[in-house]
């Protein structure tokens, strides 16, 4: 099976992988480190990669949990 779309979940530490092929069956489905993601992508063929959108995601659930 070959990779055509991967999405990436950006973070501080660990960025989930999830891929799939043409059909929509997972090719894959991991946690790398930051060091690990460059790797993990020079290997790939080209394909479509989506990330998301909003780089402060996670602060949300920081700010919502710091409320008296």
């Amino acid at each position: 099976m070959q990779t055509t779309t991967v999405g990436l979940d950006l973070a501080k530490r660990i960025f989930q992988i999830h891929a799939v092929d043409a059909s929509g069956n997972v090719v894959v489905r991991k946690a790398l480190r930051r060091s690990q993601v460059l790797p993990f992508f020079t290997k790939l063929p080209p394909c479509l990669i989506g990330m998301e959108a909003c780089g402060i995601a996670s602060l949300g659930s920081r700010a919502d949990g710091a409320r008296p």
